[in-house]
């Protein structure tokens, strides 16, 4: 088969199983912060059913990378969805017995599917040329979409499913996303053939094995500003979209707005953050990788801007702050992507890809709580301002990295 008929089958597969990942992920996100307050009878603790989820997605993306040196794309993304099938199940077990433990190694191992999901991402761009990997990148991106919007809205009825099985009512999102994710690794073992990691490095000739040391990926990285780069763009606009948009919500929940004027302020963040993918990808190729970072710091600072001095019901104002957040975002993420993957030597490729969830992650992980702190003793202005700060320094390091 031609590169270029495999490279659009091989996007298709991966964007389809985006969807299928997304819709049984997506749905968890709400379902076990409440399933985690409903155990603990304390909202203090809620978070910590993300915070878990987080983890495991930061603990899994170098196994996952190594796997994919080892066997191929196709064995690292069913591992990671496989992961999230055991994962949705123990949480079904721990929701129904209230068992905190069982809940939250449930939390951890889903995260472990969205792991799968970031390096599906790396996937599509196996086989793409310099000329179409953004755009091949952001197609697969944009099949979150899907997921993202309607795993929340099946809340109700799985909760409905889960009441017919005997069981929770809040178990029922992880019901569905131990069938989706099912579904998933079927997609990906039947038609995530031939696999794209091992076919490109078969055209390559094999000439260098890949390297799986995290060390040596790190190394490479630090030695290489081009990487540093890619991989801090992405980081930076991870921290400052988690960090605004988790506490969006506690904002807003300061005065008399509803639940669902809050979700719809959220639902707009998540069109930014993924329904332009395919746009802000052929704009990288067109444009440059570093031309659209720095558009994605000029957005992610009007961002802040918007949101920062936007009142807590003022939903107009911080719809538009949140969707500039996630078109911000999604600038960093794919274009960051992008370039890491033109930047580091093939043998180095997939655990520098690794390198670059992990730092993703814990950054996001690391936002996230920070954000409480700052929000519990300042405000949510002051919380836009600091996360402001490391995306101007993203800008002006930008500027040094074009000149080369």
């Amino acid at each position: 088969m031609p590169n270029t008929a495999l490279q659009e089958k091989t996007v298709k597969v991966l964007a389809a199983a985006q969807v299928l990942n997304g819709v049984g992920v997506a749905g968890t996100v709400a379902a076990g912060s409440l399933l985690v307050a409903s155990i603990t009878e304390s909202e203090t603790l809620a978070g910590l059913a993300q915070t878990s989820s987080v983890l495991g997605a930061a603990a899994l993306a170098l196994p996952l990378a190594r796997l994919t040196a080892r066997g191929g794309r196709r064995l690292a993304l069913s591992t990671g969805f496989i992961a999230g099938v055991i994962g949705s199940l123990f949480a079904i077990i721990g929701g129904s017995q209230k068992n905190i433990v069982l809940m939250l190694m449930g939390t951890f191992l889903v995260g472990a599917a969205s792991a799968a999901g970031y390096q599906a991402r790396f996937a599509a761009v196996d086989l793409a040329t310099n000329e179409t990997r953004a755009k091949q990148l952001s197609f697969v991106v944009w099949g979150s979409t899907v997921g993202a919007v309607t795993g929340p809205n099946l809340m109700e009825p799985a909760g409905n499913l889960a009441e017919k099985l005997g069981l929770p009512r809040l178990t029922g999102p992880y019901v569905v996303s131990a069938v989706t994710l099912s579904c998933a690794i079927l997609v990906i073992q039947l038609f995530l053939r031939p696999d794209p990691f091992l076919t490109a490095a078969q055209q390559a000739g094999n000439h260098s094995k890949p390297k799986r040391a995290t060390r040596e990926a790190l190394a490479h990285i630090r030695s290489n500003p081009q990487a540093l780069f890619a991989i801090l763009s992405i980081a930076v606009g991870h921290i400052a979209m988690v960090s605004i948009m988790v506490m969006t919500p506690v904002h807003m929940a300061h005065v008399d707005v509803t639940l669902t004027i809050i979700g719809l302020v959220i639902s707009v963040h998540v069109l930014g953050m993924y329904a332009f993918s395919p746009v802000v990808g052929a704009l990288s190729d067109r444009l440059g990788r570093v031309r659209v970072i720095q558009i994605g710091t000029m957005t992610l600072l009007a961002s802040s801007f918007v949101a920062g001095f936007a009142a807590a019901d003022d939903a107009v104002k911080l719809g538009i702050g949140l969707f500039l957040l996630g078109l911000g975002w999604s600038c960093t993420l794919i274009a960051g992507s992008a370039f890491l993957t033109e930047s580091v030597s093939p043998e180095m490729r997939t655990s520098s890809q690794g390198a670059s969830d992990l730092v993703m992650n814990l950054s996001g992980a690391g936002g996230g709580a920070l954000a409480g702190v700052i929000i519990g003793t300042l405000s949510y202005g002051w919380l836009c301002a600091f996360a402001a700060i490391p995306v101007a320094l993203l800008g002006l390091w930008s500027i040094k990295i074009r000149k080369k």
